[in-house]
């Protein structure tokens, strides 16, 4: 069989799998809808019905599509957009998101033009977006890896280039497994701007064309300074109703299986006679309810932030705020004396710990780091963080609580790295405005 066709019939069973998945988990998807109504909006925006209204203003620009998948890659972006703007004033940046906290971010981002989601992945629905879209050009921000969505931006001759890409460490054996199968989607990228010198490395065996790929950096590291200062911050903690005397742990981006083991490590502490509040934001906001739930469940008077006002009483050591707002977690790592990044005590690869450097706090993480292992590596040896296991939290949490200097210290170290490894943003932004000046 013609290599075309064969690649041909692929797709299609790609088709016929992904229509096969949606049917059987649509009556998953019906039960989440019912219980997290949030997760409907922009229903239409998946199968690529948009307001004609909305799409009016992109006619006669050029157009740069951004994809984001959630809300750790869209706040990557950030200092990437926001210099896109600069260097193309007229041109209309439309920036997607396939999980809801992600969209949410994106709308507050003043340079992005349009938010929209992320089509599914069905060939004829990515037809259908982009006919009325009609991007210059597509970046796809770290390995968003869609087969039809990918071959459909190449078939059409648009210029697609992975920004801030990588390859963890779990992610590699999975994709060589399917290697055949990857190596002509990553043949259709113009350009694959890697993190690292070892992502480089990975994505070519995995058959990107080397004389495409490039190192960039890592966006994170070009992260904006946080929107607020001190009076900002200290209104903050009087909504909390923190206690001035009372420390602050806060343990972010929290996954489900680690609430229990945070939870633990509090009542440690406390028997111990520590004087410590514990905030604790799951990563998913539509968890906090279930987290309240488990607090409680150990007697331990608990909170949702949403639910504190200016008449709630102040907070006492031994309770617990749970986060259920989003746009607030660096204002929760401003409030803090020690912070623990979440999506590492479990195998879920870890999550973002140069926010809480970016804050100058000092950053505890589990062994999971997979997706962050550069950062973590970077982190443990400039002494801005410390990797912990489960029965190793408590310990940790306490000795840097004891010591006001070394949680200075600490928080120093991590916030330096910033300008040590800064420069991802301006390196992409480069290789984008010559992607737009040539025809390749």
């Amino acid at each position: 069989m013609p290599r075309r066709a064969w690649r041909s019939m692929v797709y299609l069973l790609y088709d016929i799998v992904l229509f096969l998945a949606a049917f059987i988990l649509a009556p998953l998807g019906l039960v989440k809808g019912t219980r997290y109504p949030k997760l409907w909006q922009g229903f239409g925006e998946r199968f690529a019905i948009y307001e004609k209204e909305r799409l009016h203003f992109l006619k006669n620009r050029q157009v740069i599509w951004i994809h984001a998948v959630s809300i750790g890659e869209t706040k990557a972006s950030i200092p990437l957009i926001k210099q896109l703007r600069q260097a193309f004033p007229e041109a209309a940046i439309v920036l997607s998101s396939l999980t809801f906290t992600g969209r949410v971010t994106a709308e507050e981002i003043d340079e992005a033009d349009l938010c929209l989601f992320m089509p599914y992945d069905f060939s004829w629905i990515v037809d259908r977006a982009l006919r009325q879209v009609q991007p210059d050009m597509v970046l796809l921000v770290e390995t968003e890896i869609w087969p039809n969505f990918i071959r459909k931006v190449s078939a059409t001759g648009i210029k697609l280039v992975m920004i801030n890409g990588r390859i963890s460490d779990r992610s590699f054996p999975k994709y060589w497994m399917v290697k055949s199968l990857l190596t002509p989607v990553l043949q259709k990228f113009t350009r694959l701007c890697m993190q690292s010198r070892q992502d480089e490395l990975r994505i070519t065996r995995l058959g990107a064309d080397p004389e495409r790929v490039e190192v960039t950096g890592n966006l994170k590291f070009d992260l904006p300074a946080p929107g607020f200062d001190a009076a900002e911050i200290e209104q903050f903690r009087q909504e909390l109703k923190l206690p001035e005397k009372v420390m602050v742990w806060v343990a972010g981006s929290t996954r489900q299986g680690e609430e229990e083991i945070i939870l633990d490590a509090y009542r440690k502490l406390l028997e111990k006679g520590q004087q410590l509040l514990l905030i604790l934001v799951p990563r998913y906001p539509e968890r906090a309810k279930d987290v309240v739930a488990l607090a409680e469940k150990l007697e331990i008077t608990t909170f949702l932030r949403s639910t504190l006002c200016s008449e709630s009483q102040e907070m006492q050591s031994g309770e617990v705020v749970v986060g259920d707002t989003l746009g607030e977690m660096l204002k929760f790592y401003a409030c803090a004396d020690v912070v623990f990044v979440g999506g590492s005590l479990v195998p879920i690869g870890g999550h973002n710990v140069l926010e809480a450097c970016l804050m100058k706090k000092p950053v505890l993480f589990g062994p999971h780091m997979e997706n962050f292992r550069s950062i973590s590596k970077l982190l443990i040896e400039a002494g801005g963080g410390f990797q912990v296991q489960a029965d190793e939290l408590a310990d940790k949490v306490k000795e840097l609580l004891a010591d006001k200097q070394l949680q200075l210290q600490v928080g120093k170290n991590g916030y330096n790295l910033f300008a040590e490894h800064a420069g991802a943003t301006e390196r992409t932004v480069s290789i984008v405005q010559h992607l737009m000046d040539v025809d390749e």
